[in-house]
C-alpha cells in the first residue's frame, strides 16, 4: 500500500463484516454492523512532545487492533477501503 501517515496516525484495514449470525441467519448489507477490529497496514513516525522529544509508536505494522465504532476517517487507497486514525483511538492490540 502506497500511503505514509504522518505523526501518530495509523492506517487500519477493517475486518470484513459478519455475513451470518451465530445461529446461521444471513444478514443483508443494511443490517451489518460496522467492524471494530482491523489490521494495521502503515504507521507514522510517532508523536513529538511539547518538550521536543520524539515519542515512539507502541503499535507496529501487522498488529490486529480494536478501535471505536466511529473512529478514524474512511478513505479508499488503491481500491481498498481503509481507516486513518490516531494511535490514541486504538483501544487494544489483539
Amino acid at each position: 500500500m502506497n500511503i505514509k501517515p504522518l505523526a501518530d496516525r495509523v492506517v487500519v484495514k477493517p475486518q470484513e463484516a459478519e455475513e451470518t449470525t451465530a445461529s446461521g441467519i444471513i444478514l443483508p448489507d443494511t443490517a451489518k454492523e460496522k467492524p471494530q477490529a482491523g489490521k494495521i497496514v502503515a504507521i507514522g513516525s510517532g508523536k513529538v512532545s511539547d518538550a521536543g522529544n520524539a515519542i515512539a509508536m507502541t503499535v507496529k505494522v501487522g498488529d490486529n487492533v480494536l478501535y471505536g465504532k466511529y473512529s478514524g476517517t474512511e478513505i479508499t487507497v488503491e481500491g481498498d477501503e481503509v481507516l486513518i486514525m490516531r494511535e490514541s483511538d486504538i483501544l487494544a492490540v489483539l
